[in-house]
């Protein structure tokens, strides 16, 4: 008879691995402690001890997961060049994991999330860009809407649809919308340093 594996430990990073997945796909409706306990094996409560907080404080670690992104900036890159690689990374991280994007749009930056804003705005300051906070702000809005329209072209979320797969111009349209966003921006802020 084989030798039982030892379970794998309980962790922070594991149960937001699983609860992505499940959100994922299932959709959050369908992501209950209870379920998540079944996909760890372990008694739900046992979740408890990591997030305190409960399901509010998995929804939020989930949102923070997904929206916490980080970039180099290389050296005297451009702001403009900073900006594509930040939104770039933004899709990417929202389109692997669909099932959150509805917290991820809703949720308030916190903890890592909100320190990622803050080094990107510092980061496109520092490129010189006179008005950096508010063009992250006009960032993540391009960048979750544009998500959330591909995503409704690919048909992930409709039941009824056959194998949902990506949307065959989602990049192409939003490289297109990037650099309409980030012209504006430079306008906008050629304008306001004037």
């Amino acid at each position: 008879m084989p030798a039982k594996r030892p379970p794998v430990p309980l962790s922070r990073e594991r149960i937001i691995d699983a609860a992505l997945h499940l959100a994922d796909a299932q959709g959050l409706r369908r992501l209950t402690m209870r379920r998540l306990g079944d996909a760890l094996e372990v008694e739900a409560m046992a979740i408890y001890h990591h997030l305190p907080g409960g399901k509010e404080a998995l929804l939020d670690a989930l949102a923070q997961h997904v929206t916490t992104v980080s970039v180099e900036a290389g050296e005297r890159a451009a702001w403009q060049d900073i900006a594509a690689v930040w939104c770039r990374a933004a899709r990417a991280a929202l389109l692997a994991h669909p099932g959150v994007l509805a917290l991820a749009m809703t949720k308030p930056p916190r903890g890592s999330a909100a320190a990622a804003i803050r080094e990107q705005t510092e980061q496109l300051r520092e490129a010189g860009l006179a008005a950096p906070a508010e063009a992250v702000r006009a960032m993540r809005a391009y960048v979750f809407g544009s998500v959330a329209v591909e995503l409704q072209h690919t048909g992930w979320a409709d039941p009824k649809a056959p194998e949902p797969g990506p949307d065959p111009d989602g990049e192409a349209a939003f490289e297109r919308g990037l650099s309409a966003l980030l012209n504006g921006l430079g306008a906008a802020d050629a304008t306001g340093a004037a």
